[in-house]
């Protein structure tokens, strides 16, 4: 079974800083400053994927498999560009949606390249550059596999209708972890974190767009179209728990070590890092509540004006490849976007990497998906006052 990486701090669905200058630039654009928005037809430059070999490739820390004893080889990676020809420079450059975001929107925004031809961000983020146009249309006829294999509960978000945009990378759900021993008893309710027995051994997740769905949900909200007035009944009951010293704090990822420790015993939590807790803790537990759970994805985007565009699709439908989907998603233990890689991993000799498939965090089971949702994002004219009332409760 590959190595299991160690949880990464800051989480891959990172903090929002949405009253920062970087945030503060997009909120502005998404109100639809005009120099902010690329016109379709502007967003395409000369393709060179034919006579230069090569893409540039920006993604977050630890989302690739990696050699158990060399961590600079990618096999995956490495197999793509012995079997296309193609060179890939691959940076490990994306540590918080919104920093990059401020990174690469100069260029965006003033119709000029940015150096790379793939990128990958939460879909939260993605849906503020498929509105702003910095992104183009992918060529599906050219992606058979993406085609073919992306899982349907993920194909057509609000924000980018069949997925023309926008292809997930990984997925996962933000349910809730906790520790079934010390605490001794299940949790099966958003409300249970509230029980008298958790007093102050609570974490919620501090990232705006990270966090308010599943307390929507724990409130019988449907997420796909939740109002202002959703938010802001959320907004009271956590005020409302913070007054009763039932929250320890808000985090970013760190919240692991707090479950780890046992200074916290329930928490708002993703998946893929319950599955790496787990390997060394059995009894940390992940449950998706009854009244449902947030299913999230990071997502692979072609900048505009990208020089390697038919490279970067070229690679795109190479992970979408069953057996190229099962080697990755045995290594990130995140919800895999290709089901049908499940049957790659099942039928694995190594035992370990066959019980992979019988993970539901990671190939949810027809239950599990009954509850899982897609939240609709936070709309560019919404996104200033609700991240400035959020953050001066978490605060930030």
């Amino acid at each position: 079974m590959p190595k299991t990486p160690k949880p990464y701090s800051p989480s891959r669905r990172s903090l929002l800083r949405a009253l920062g200058g970087t945030a503060a630039l997009g909120a502005l654009a998404g109100c639809g400053v005009p120099a902010a928005y690329v016109k379709a037809g502007d967003r395409a430059g000369a393709d060179l994927s034919t006579q230069d070999k090569r893409l540039t490739w920006a993604n977050w820390p630890l989302y690739i498999d990696t050699d158990d004893n060399d961590a600079t080889k990618r096999p995956t990676l490495d197999a793509f560009e012995k079997k296309t020809g193609i060179s890939v420079d691959y940076i490990e450059e994306i540590n918080d949606n919104d920093e990059f975001f401020g990174k690469i929107s100069p260029a965006l925004m003033n119709h000029q390249q940015t150096g790379r031809d793939l990128i990958v961000m939460s879909d939260w983020m993605c849906a503020r550059f498929v509105r702003l146009g910095w992104v183009q249309r992918m060529d599906r006829s050219a992606q058979p596999n993406v085609a073919k294999y992306l899982d349907p509960q993920l194909s057509s978000p609000a924000f980018d209708p069949g997925r023309q945009y926008t292809v997930p990378w990984q997925s996962g759900i933000t349910g809730i972890a906790y520790n079934h021993r010390r605490l001794g008893r299940e949790i099966r309710h958003v409300s249970d974190l509230w029980a008298s027995d958790l007093k102050g051994r609570v974490t919620l997740l501090s990232g705006l767009d990270e966090a308010f769905a599943l307390l929507m949900q724990g409130n019988g909200v449907d997420i796909t179209k939740w109002t202002a007035a959703d938010f802001h009944k959320v907004c009271d009951q956590v005020r409302t728990q913070i007054s009763r010293n039932q929250i320890r704090r808000f985090t970013g990822n760190d919240y692991t070590k707090d479950l780890v420790s046992g200074d916290v015993l329930a928490c708002q939590a993703y998946s893929g890092d319950v599955i790496q807790l787990q390997a060394d803790n059995p009894d940390i537990r992940f449950v998706v509540p009854e009244e449902g759970a947030e299913l999230w994805a990071d997502s692979l985007m072609i900048p505009d004006l990208a020089r390697h565009k038919t490279n970067a699709e070229r690679l795109i439908d190479y992970y979408y490849d069953p057996e190229v989907a099962a080697e990755l998603a045995a290594w990130v233990n995140y919800v895999c976007p290709v089901p049908a890689a499940q049957d790659v991993l099942a039928a694995s000799k190594d035992k370990d990497t066959a019980a992979l498939a019988e993970n539901p965090l990671i190939f949810p089971d027809a239950t599990m998906r009954k509850h899982l949702v897609i939240a609709r994002d936070i709309t560019s004219t919404e996104r200033v006052e609700f991240a400035k009332e959020w953050n001066k409760i978490v605060g930030l």
